[in-house]
């Protein structure tokens, strides 16, 4: 009966600790969806340049662009992980569930990027290329539903709305050069500047 109760005592105390680690633990992917927001939001703008003619490039360059920021995001994205494991709160039940998530959106979104680019090359159809920003939009929205419900969080929850009204706008544009521009937009609205509200909500310790 001792053994029993002193087994039930430590369980009680880990979930107290887990609860209070997790009451003042912000999210710590800030840094991450910011640089994402910037990355792939300017990578839009210049992929419409192209195809709007005020960049005259090769059209393989739209392909290659994208190579390109995804390199810069993996190489980033590397860097701030690395950092974020050195902060207090990381291991929070709240950063563990929503870095899960956007972990999981990471490569749902590379897999789709490379389907597309194979159901491309074996069509000879291109204009295939034109759902992922659909597609990209809906895996945004998809975790901040998560976040909003691991911090009850009411602008989170608007976010995750704002990146489902997103995706079915940029679908609105496919066929138009347009359509990178407002996708540009909704990657600023819902990555870039949720990103540094999160940056400012992270204080310098975490209690």
């Amino acid at each position: 009966m001792t053994r029993d109760t002193q087994a039930i005592q430590d369980d009680i105390a880990y979930l107290r600790g887990l609860a209070h680690e997790g009451r003042h633990a912000p999210l710590l992917a800030g840094p991450i969806l910011v640089t994402a927001g910037l990355v792939f939001g300017s990578t839009s703008l210049i992929h419409w340049a192209i195809q709007s003619g005020v960049l005259r490039l090769n059209p393989w360059s739209q392909l290659w662009i994208w190579l390109v920021a995804g390199a810069v995001f993996a190489i980033a994205l590397t860097i701030l992980i690395g950092r974020i494991k050195t902060k207090p709160g990381v291991r929070s039940a709240g950063n563990k569930a929503v870095g899960a998530a956007w972990e999981a959106v990471g490569y749902g979104i590379f897999v789709t990027w490379l389907a597309m680019v194979a159901l491309s090359f074996k069509t000879g159809n291109w204009s295939w290329m034109s759902v992922m920003p659909t597609a990209v939009l809906v895996a945004y929205g998809s975790a901040w539903m998560i976040g909003a419900a691991m911090t009850r969080t009411r602008w989170m929850s608007m976010t995750a709305l704002a990146a489902y009204v997103g995706a079915v706008a940029v679908a609105w544009f496919v066929g138009s050069p347009l359509i990178y521009p407002v996708y540009a937009a909704v990657l600023f609205a819902i990555a870039l500047v949720p990103g540094l509200i999160l940056m400012r909500q992270e204080p310098a310790e975490i209690v």
